[in-house]
């Protein structure tokens, strides 16, 4: 891991952006901390650092408040990564038949989602063992965010995760309700009841299928983009339970 650039927030958070290997990311640590603290990280969709950055940098502050460190990373296939073209003819599909009204099949479901799982996940991992590795960063670490897909795969594979708050929203793979039933970690599901990208039944399927003792679903009304600020008070006392 590579540091490129660092400053404080004006709340004192250290902002530091780094490359692993070419893989982008970012790492905010809160002030004056202590002792090593615990980690969470920041998922969201494939739109790109740049374009995720101002809800990112809002979820970073949260933590630190929390006093939390958070850390993103780029995913495969976009900001200023390589394109993926079997994933950008995926996407075009997608935009077709939505377009044209068509049913969305799980042929272009598993295009789109699960190469981008393959590839993302191991990433995740190796920027979860090289932050770990810096001086005041420790455990436990959380996952909050999005692609859910994604975040239920590391609940899977990652042992060092002990609880994660995800966003559903995006399309699921049958294949991914199958690895669902595995995840035991405590779950804090966020649910936009009126997304109109999202289909309700699967998110609610899904939800359904995780083998979590303990899972909470937290469903608001309105779109995607409608999340209200209090559904961060709520995932934030959940990481305060978990991580502390």
């Amino acid at each position: 891991m590579r540091f490129t650039s660092e400053r404080h927030l004006d709340d004192g958070v250290l902002e530091r952006e780094f490359a692993l290997d070419e893989i982008p990311g970012l790492l905010w640590t809160p002030p004056s901390a202590s002792a090593p603290v615990p980690l969470i990280l920041l998922g969201h969709p494939p739109l790109g650092l740049r374009t995720m950055y101002p809800r990112l940098v809002d979820r970073a502050r949260s933590a630190a408040a929390d006093g939390f460190a958070a850390a993103t990373i780029e995913l495969p296939g976009s900001g200023d990564r390589p394109r993926l073209p079997a994933a950008e003819q995926a996407r075009a599909e997608l935009r077709r038949v939505m377009e044209a009204g068509e049913p969305v099949t799980d042929e272009i479901v598993d295009a789109l989602i699960l190469p981008l799982v393959d590839r993302a996940v191991p990433e995740w991992r190796a920027a979860l063992d090289a932050l770990l590795a810096l001086p005041g960063l420790g455990g436990p670490v959380g996952y909050s965010g999005g692609v859910i897909s994604i975040g239920v795969r590391l609940a899977v594979v990652e042992p060092r995760i002990a609880a994660a708050a995800l966003f559903a929203g995006s399309f699921v793979p049958r294949s991914v309700f199958e690895e669902a039933r595995r995840v035991t970690i405590p779950l804090h599901v966020l649910l936009q009841w009126d997304d109109e990208g999202n289909d309700r039944q699967a998110s609610l399927d899904l939800f359904d299928a995780f083998g979590s003792e303990e899972k909470s679903l937290h469903a608001h009304m309105g779109g995607h983009t409608g999340v209200p600020r209090f559904a961060g008070d709520a995932a934030a006392r959940f990481f305060t339970r978990h991580l502390r």
